[in-house]
């Protein structure tokens, strides 16, 4: 893992099209802005997890319209 120091304002560039930016420090809570291209996915950690669980779920247990079931 890469540890970077940076204060307010100050940004880091990842592969010349990803811009990360130290917005604001209040004690143990730091908020950051992400600038990336639109096909560039960004989730929070817990986020993406709970994402990934859902779609583990649904790939498990497919509901019965997914199966190609109609029911008129």
């Amino acid at each position: 893992m890469l540890v970077l120091s940076r204060k307010r304002n100050e940004s880091v560039i990842i592969n010349d099209n990803i811009v990360v930016t130290v917005i604001d420090v209040r004690g143990d809570k730091v908020r950051i802005g992400i600038e990336a291209p639109r096909d560039v996915s960004v989730h929070r950690q817990e986020v993406l997890q709970a994402i990934l669980s859902e779609k583990l779920k649904f790939s498990e247990n497919p509901s019965e319209e997914s199966s190609g079931s109609c029911v008129i």
